[in-house]
């Protein structure tokens, strides 16, 4: 969470707004006019062509440079074959494959956009992802892509909390008011209070999320590594039911300086699955999750890789074969979760929305499932003024942070690519330099107005 001081961004990015083609003038090639808020890395993810070959094929040699009314030639993405039969009565199941838009599926069944939305109960219907099972008109008759064998069926939705100690009568009270069944503490490896703290947990009732971290001088070590997955398997062996391997491993702070990369990391994620599985096949391994940031041109891929081109690399290096979820941080929001647009700090970078980091996270994952194990909104309400680094928060009442907690909770829960949310933070007290009261939930004096908005959206 710390690493807000690093997002003072260099680069001026997107609004995720999907784009408009002209008609295809070959076989696998479409004109793309340049929208408003568009850059390449949306347009690629619209066609499932890479960022590189739309350079390529357009001469372009600065990938973040792109301009309104510019036109793209995309050639190799995916060609829309319209239904050779009217769609019969009732619904079916769509897998929303690389490259569609809720657009492209409403013409290829003879629906609407609209329609599409009301089903499925898309709140933002420029937004869907790849994987996501869509509801369209149709019945048994419409068919299923040849590619959804691959994508495995979505886990059930729930909420958590993290924590900063130990449970208490009020943090308890608190999260079984906001019907959250997780709850989630963070604990260096080798500490030994991580396994009294699974007791604790599970006598009151909740499942237990331990993100564990450790020596990051030593990380890279493979004899650390062997104790580090020894470590993380006695924890699933006594209970665990989900752990996170390493937390926001594309800063220096939390990864060696000059040898962030996330091969590396895979490694010792490979290691700490395998030992977790073999000791308790049914803990949920979840990922590292990068530190949203767009920060790279300012402090330099020695000190942190920008969050999209980690999980990436992330990706290239197997990370899908040795986790069960996505690990994702989100925590610099002062907009709606629903919005993909109008965030006031005018850059509209991807960070900055709900729904634009989940996409920017699970892109290079298709058919896997988000695990939000920070999501937070910061409110300086009762506390005082804001450190520097965190003024953008300053306008963040406390009844928007209830209100935007509780919208994200129904729009995570809606998209059906999200399998664990857990709200950062619960009962926090420091508010410094590193604010982390202000994302509480449970406010001065003792309240706690997101409870009511939590609970209301809850599964």
């Amino acid at each position: 969470m710390r690493r807000i001081a690093l997002l003072t961004l260099i680069i001026a990015c997107c609004a995720v707004l999907l784009p408009l083609s002209s008609p295809a003038q070959a076989q696998g090639e479409i004109i793309h006019i340049v929208q408003p808020g568009e850059n390449l890395f949306r347009i690629s993810l619209r066609y499932g062509v890479p960022i590189s070959v739309i350079a390529a094929q357009n001469g372009i040699t600065d990938i973040r440079r792109i301009f309104v009314g510019q036109r793209l030639i995309i050639r190799g993405g995916p060609v829309i074959v319209p239904p050779t039969q009217p769609p019969a009565t009732g619904t079916g199941i769509y897998i929303v494959q690389r490259g569609d838009t809720l657009a492209r599926i409403a013409r290829r069944f003879n629906t609407t956009v609209a329609t599409l939305a009301q089903l499925n109960g898309i709140v933002n219907v420029n937004l869907i992802f790849v994987g996501q099972q869509l509801r369209v008109p149709g019945g048994a008759a419409l068919p299923v892509p040849t590619a959804a064998p691959g994508v495995p069926p979505a886990a059930a939705f729930e909420i958590g909390g993290q924590i900063q100690g130990g449970l208490n009568a009020n943090s308890d009270a608190v999260m079984k008011s906001a019907k959250m069944t997780w709850v989630k503490r963070q604990f260096s490896s080798g500490d030994a209070n991580a396994l009294a703290f699974i007791g604790e947990a599970k006598a009151a009732g909740y499942k237990v999320l331990l993100s564990i971290v450790g020596d990051k001088n030593r990380v890279l070590e493979p004899a650390y590594q062997d104790e580090y997955a020894a470590f993380v398997a006695n924890l699933a062996r006594s209970g665990a039911d989900a752990i996170q391997v390493w937390n926001e491993q594309n800063i220096d702070r939390e990864w060696p300086r000059g040898q962030i990369n996330p091969a590396s990391y895979v490694q010792l994620l490979q290691k700490a699955y395998n030992a977790i599985k073999a000791a308790n096949a049914n803990t949920l391994v979840i990922t590292g999750a990068p530190a949203p940031t767009g920060a790279e041109g300012a402090f330099g891929l020695d000190r942190v890789w920008n969050d999209d081109r980690y999980y990436n690399g992330m990706a290239a290096a197997g990370a899908a074969r040795f986790a069960d979820c996505i690990g994702v941080h989100y925590n610099e929001g002062v907009v709606s979760p629903t919005a993909t647009s109008g965030d006031p700090r005018g850059d509209n970078y991807p960070t900055r929305y709900f729904l634009t980091m989940l996409q920017r996270a699970l892109a290079p994952f298709p058919g896997k499932q988000a695990c939000f194990s920070e999501l937070g909104y910061l409110s300086p309400e009762g506390y005082g003024p804001l450190p520097a680094n965190f003024a953008w928060a300053a306008g963040t009442t406390a009844q928007r942070q209830a209100q935007f907690l509780g919208e994200a909770v129904r729009v995570a829960r809606n998209t059906n690519r999200v399998r664990l949310l857990i709200v950062f933070n619960i009962d926090f007290t420091t508010y410094g330099d590193d604010p982390q009261a202000g994302y509480a939930i449970i406010r001065p004096g003792n309240i706690c107005l997101a409870c009511a908005t939590i609970a209301a959206n809850a599964p």
